[in-house]
């Protein structure tokens, strides 16, 4: 059965940080509409002063965070004391778990120009005090196949036998980045007990009978297969989904966990000095 469209949404803009001008495409209202995933942000400029103040030391407990880069750098640090560096077409999948402190500072490219994305996914309450750790996946690391003419990158999960690099995920994700020629056709089948989302960051096209644009997020209802269709100029857009949770969410700030005593306990931690395990 094909999925209808539960809801279109169009990106917010929103400041976050020390003054990063990014487009908010959900978080923190209706989050059981999107389970398992949180917040996603949509962050593109060719103004260096809309980020370069970027995402001081902050903790983060209880999710994983999903970075994607499709142009310029962004600098990272943590109180573990990995550093480096996310380039164009990079992914850094890091699993906060327990507790980590890290800083995101984008840099942009020799132009000045940034665009990436910023996913978080809910951890389930039995692995909410998981070890901390990153995938850092480069670019050439990402598999990218031609299916009936779309061309697909595999994040995580699988796309026609090819399997994506990022592995050990809890929800059962699925992260695609599609791209279709003018008036291309993508179909995927996904299992029916998956919530499914489609973000359109470029062009224009149509899904579940519903038209889509720039900035646009399908959140699919039930069914087991999607199908979308390019406008003339061609179409770009991410396709994620995950197995839900189901489970109670307590939420302030960069900690997620499941009930209000453990965000208490979290933040308690993190002025004490023990918060990082």
């Amino acid at each position: 059965m094909e999925r209808n469209a539960a809801r279109i949404i169009s990106a917010s803009p929103v400041l976050e940080g020390a003054g990063v001008h990014l487009n908010r495409v959900f978080g923190f209202s209706e989050v059981e509409l999107f389970d398992p995933f949180l917040l996603l942000d949509d962050f593109r400029s060719e103004t260096p002063a809309h980020y370069l103040k970027g995402f001081p030391w902050h903790p983060h407990r209880g999710i994983e965070t999903i970075t994607y880069m499709l142009q310029g750098d962004v600098e990272h640090g943590d109180s573990l004391g990995n550093s480096g560096t996310i380039s164009s077409g990079d992914v850094q999948w890091m699993t906060a778990g327990s507790g980590i402190v890290h800083q995101e500072m984008p840099k942009g490219d020799e132009k000045g120009v940034m665009h990436g994305f910023q996913l978080w996914a809910n951890l389930p309450a039995a692995d909410k005090m998981t070890a901390p750790r990153y995938q850092e996946i480069s670019a050439a690391q990402i598999p990218e196949i031609n299916v009936d003419g779309a061309r697909i990158k595999v994040i995580a999960g699988q796309c026609d036998g090819t399997r994506g690099p990022v592995s050990d995920i809890f929800t059962d994700p699925e992260y695609l980045d599609v791209t279709l020629p003018g008036n291309g056709r993508f179909q995927r089948r996904i299992p029916d007990r998956h919530t499914v989302l489609l973000y359109t960051i470029d062009g224009t096209g149509a899904t579940a009978s519903a038209a889509v644009h720039n900035r646009q997020l399908v959140l699919y209802g039930p069914g087991n297969e999607i199908s979308v269709s390019a406008g003339p100029a061609g179409m770009r857009f991410l396709l994620l989904s995950g197995t839900p949770l189901g489970e109670p969410i307590a939420w302030r700030g960069p900690i997620v966990m499941n009930t209000e005593e453990e965000l208490e306990t979290a933040f308690r931690e993190y002025k004490a000095g023990n918060f990082i395990k």
